[in-house]
C-alpha cells in the first residue's frame, strides 16, 4: 500500500501538535556495543506514550534480532516499523525482524514508513545500488504494508514521521558517488528521502534521525517549525559529521543553541560528538557516544551504559 500524506497547511504549527508525556529511546544497533553486537549500522526502538516504533532495523541481517534479545526487549508487539532511508545499514535486518517475529504476531513490524523518493533508481558506476527495492518487494509479499510519506504525519499520538526535509541550509552530509537517473539523466544523491522521527514534548522536540543525511540543521527546523517550539531537547542517533571540518561543527553548535541532550550514534563520530559536547556547553551525562543497550528518558536523560559511561 502506498499513500501520500501531505499534512503542512496554512493553520498555525501550535495547533497541529500535542505533546508526547512520556518518551524512551532503547538504542539496538551502532557501532559501539558493551553488551551484545556493534556494527556500522543504526537502529532504535521508540516509545511514545505506550506506542512502540522500531526506527530503522540495521545492517546485518541478525544483529537488531539478537540484540533486542540480549536487552530483553520483545518486538513481536511492535506493528510500526520506520526506514529513515534507503541506505543498506539501515534497511539490513527488516526481512529477517518480519519473519523471525510473524509467528509470535502476524501484525508484528507490519506497517512501514518511508519518505517519498526511497524507490528511486540509484546508482553507483553505472551499476543499479537501491537495494531497498527488492527489500521491500519480499517485506510486501510477508503481508506487510509500506506507506510512503511525502510530508509529516502522526503515526502514533505524539510521534510525527518527519518525511523529506526542506534543506534550507547548504549540508553537504551524503557520501559521493551515487547518483540519481531521471528523465534521462544523472544527478547526485542527495538521499531526498531521508526522514526522522520528531516527538514533540513540554520540554521541547525530541529528535530521532538514522544518518542525517538532510543536515541536522534543517532537520532541526523541521522539528521547530512542526512544533511550533524553538527548543529542541534532544537528539539521538546519527547526523553523519564524522568527516565534517571544524567550522561546520560551530555552525551546526550555533544552529542548535540550547539543545540539552545529544546521544551521538552511527556516522556522528566519536571526536564529532566530544567536539560538539564542548560547542553546545554540555558535559560527560548530556552528550554522550551511543552505545548498544543504551537510553534517553523523557525526564531522566540519558544512561550510557559502562562503555561510554561516566562514573565522575
Amino acid at each position: 500500500m502506498l499513500a501520500f500524506c501531505l499534512l503542512f497547511s496554512a493553520m498555525p504549527a501550535e495547533a497541529r501538535v500535542g505533546d508526547a508525556g512520556k518518551v524512551k529511546v532503547t538504542t539496538l544497533s551502532t557501532m559501539l556495543a558493551d553488551d551484545g553486537f556493534g556494527e556500522w549500522g543504526y537502529s532504535a526502538l521508540v516509545e511514545v506514550d505506550g506506542h512502540k516504533i522500531l526506527f530503522d532495523t540495521g545492517a546485518r541481517p541478525e544483529v537488531v534480532l539478537r540484540n533486542a534479545e540480549e536487552l530483553g526487549i520483545d518486538l513481536s508487539q511492535v506493528e510500526d516499523v520506520v526506514i529513515s532511508h534507503f541506505h543498506g545499514d539501515h534497511t539490513g535486518g527488516l526481512l529477517t525482524l518480519r519473519r523471525a517475529m510473524l509467528a509470535r504476531n502476524p501484525r508484528a513490524l507490519a506497517r512501514l514508513h518511508v519518505g517519498a523518493g526511497i524507490f528511486e533508481q540509484r546508482f553507483a558506476k553505472g551499476i543499479a545500488a537501491n537495494s531497498f527495492i527488492a527489500t521491500a518487494a519480499a517485506y510486501r509479499e510477508t503481508g506487510a504494508d509500506i506507506i510512503e510519506h511525502a510530508g509529516p504525519v502522526e503515526i502514533a499520538p505524539g510521534a510525527w514521521f518527519g518525511g523529506p526535509v526542506r534543506r534550507i541550509y547548504d549540508e553537504r552530509n551524503v557520501s559521493p558517488g551515487l547518483f540519481l537517473r531521471r528523465d534521462g539523466t544523472e544527478l547526485a544523491d542527495t538521499v531526498p528521502e531521508d526522514s526522522s522521527l520528531i516527538i514533540p514534548t513540554e520540554e521541547g522536540a525530541v529528535i530521532v534521525t538514522g544518518c542525517g543525511h538532510a543536515g541536522i540543521m534543517n532537520i532541526a527546523e523541521q522539528a521547530r517549525t512542526l512544533t511550533g517550539s524553538r527548543s529542541i531537547l534532544a537528539v539521538i542517533g546519527g547526523i553523519h559529521l564524522f568527516d565534517r571540518p571544524d567550522s561546520v561543527l560551530v555552525e551546526t553548535a550555533a544552529r542548535l543553541k540550547g539543545l540539552r541532550y545529544l546521544l551521538g550514534g552511527h556516522c556522528t563520530g566519536v571526536e564529532v560528538t566530544v567536539r560538539l559536547r564542548e560547542l553546545l556547553g554540555l558535559d560527560r551525562h548530556t552528550a554522550v557516544v551511543e552505545a548498544v543497550g543504551s537510553t534517553f528518558t523523557l525526564g531522566i536523560g540519558i544512561d550510557a551504559r559502562r562503555i561510554a559511561g561516566w562514573a565522575g
